[in-house]
């Protein structure tokens, strides 16, 4: 998610759950290949397992960005299908590419020929009037033949003319029948849904349909959720870890990037909706917003932000929580 999903963010979760797969923010191949690459896809070693989400429309770009993702020590690398902005379509990748089936499996069989890591496709069930389901299965059965076998899928389609890209995530309808139907048809691809997924139970549905889940947004604005997915999709043992241990691990993380002149807003930004739906929630977010950007702050901010929460218990029930732009495996 782009302005959300960046290293901060992921360490973040990271404390949350350890074995969701994270996704960076999607990066255009002319940045990953010209820029400052620490800056734009750097991450710490806890992130991982990590997929590096790529835009872009030319197959040798692409290769080239693959063998970058892989000896950064990425898991995955994830062509991004599904961004329906304009700024995308004008530079003839996202969405608008789905129209164009051919020129994504060049691009998918180049990248993976160029690394041994899952190169995998996160598109829409359809663009403008091209949205019947045999559409869809026709762009995946064209790209899967040049070799793909993970594909994720937005059960929305998204109107590339008329809509904004916010609006492209609410106003289509969702049609997870769809999805599911893909999954049947193509069952020995891996098959993962995304699009209006709130909750752990909700995932846990999708799971009896498809391989994975994908949950986006929910996860930034209620990220605890995540606290128990290891334990309900993983099966996992261990006690959920508390908000005030998240908020003890990241101390440390803060401290780290203050020394190298970070301010601490860039972090603790991504961190204001760990209380959400507790008691304290606003004073927690009062106090951060109130003091992250005050010159000199620093971790102790967060120790003293803590300080305004009513004490909690160690774990939540499970639908009080959301999760991060991550992978939600069955099995």
């Amino acid at each position: 998610m782009m302005d959300r999903t960046d290293r901060h963010f992921r360490y973040f979760v990271r404390q949350i759950t350890k074995q969701t797969l994270l996704y960076t923010e999607m990066i255009v191949t002319n940045a990953v290949i010209h820029g400052d690459r620490a800056k734009l896809i750097g991450f710490s070693p806890e992130e991982k397992p990590l997929a590096l989400q790529l835009g872009g429309d030319n197959p040798t770009e692409l290769a080239e960005c693959a063998r970058i993702a892989e000896g950064m020590g990425y898991d995955e690398v994830n062509l991004n299908i599904g961004c329906p902005s304009d700024r995308v379509k004008s530079g003839n990748f996202g969405a608008c590419l789905m129209l164009q089936p051919q020129r994504v499996a060049q691009a998918v069989e180049a990248m993976q020929r160029a690394v041994k890591i899952p190169v995998t496709v996160k598109h829409r069930i359809g663009v403008d009037e091209r949205d019947d389901y045999n559409d869809m299965a026709a762009f995946v059965r064209t790209v899967a033949d040049a070799g793909c076998k993970r594909f994720t899928v937005h059960a929305r389609k998204a109107w590339l003319q008329g809509l904004s890209p916010k609006e492209n995530r609410n106003v289509p309808p969702l049609r997870y029948d769809d999805v599911y139907r893909l999954k049947r048809e193509f069952p020995d691809l891996f098959v993962e849904i995304n699009g209006g997924i709130q909750t752990l139970d909700a995932a846990s549905e999708h799971l009896r349909h498809v391989d994975a889940v994908m949950i986006g947004r929910a996860a930034y604005d209620n990220p605890y959720l995540l606290a128990d997915a290891d334990r309900v999709i993983y099966g996992d043992d261990r006690e959920p870890i508390s908000r005030a241990e998240v908020v003890e691990n990241m101390l440390g993380y803060c401290d780290l990037w203050l020394a190298q002149g970070f301010k601490l807003g860039s972090i603790t930004r991504h961190m204001l909706q760990l209380f959400a739906g507790q008691p304290g929630t606003k004073a927690w977010k009062r106090y951060l917003s109130e003091h992250v950007y005050v010159p000199g702050a620093d971790a102790s901010v967060l120790k003293a932000a803590l300080g305004q929460v009513l004490p909690e218990p160690m774990s939540a029930p499970v639908d009080d929580r959301a999760a991060s732009e991550d992978r939600l495996d069955r099995n």
